[in-house]
């Protein structure tokens, strides 16, 4: 299958899971800031997002970008995701291993924001290796959610 096509399915997939959560927690009065994280996050999208030359994530809208929410979100990706494949793996790798309990809310963050980073690194290369192996890593980063967020994976590896 086409690494975009499989690009778009991954994609569509994490928005679906992360709407699922957030409409979950508001139902749930759980976490009363999800609507305005919400709110951000389609901000964010919306506005758009590139890597600069040093592969860090600037928001393209610059009136966000200088706000506090826009500046906490560009800390977060930027100083807390791994920017290499061999990084990213490793942190996979981590996430994989057998756990007693859920991930806490800091972990699955950073696994959410290491996926919209491999995302958007996988749909910015050349068609390739390189490539291949940032949508591998978003794969997977997409079947760890979804283990977190409903017990089962989507593919299995073996």
């Amino acid at each position: 299958m086409n690494m975009k096509i499989l690009l778009k399915i991954c994609l569509h997939i994490i928005l679906l899971l992360w709407f699922e959560q957030v409409l979950h927690d508001v139902s749930a009065g759980t976490n009363p800031t999800s609507a305005s994280d919400a709110n951000l996050m389609f901000e964010i999208l919306l506005g758009g997002v590139e890597l600069d030359q040093d592969n860090n994530i600037i928001l393209l809208d610059k009136e966000l970008a200088s706000m506090r929410p826009g500046r906490a979100f560009l800390s977060q990706i930027n100083d807390n995701i791994p920017r290499s494949v061999s990084a990213m793996m490793q942190m996979v790798t981590t996430f994989e291993g057998p756990r007693e309990r859920p991930l806490t809310q800091d972990q699955f963050e950073k696994l959410v924001l290491s996926m919209v980073y491999s995302a958007h690194r996988t749909w910015h290369q050349d068609e390739g290796e390189e490539q291949e192996n940032w949508g591998g890593v978003l794969l997977q980063l997409a079947n760890i959610t979804v283990h977190e967020l409903r017990g089962g994976y989507l593919f299995s590896y073996d």
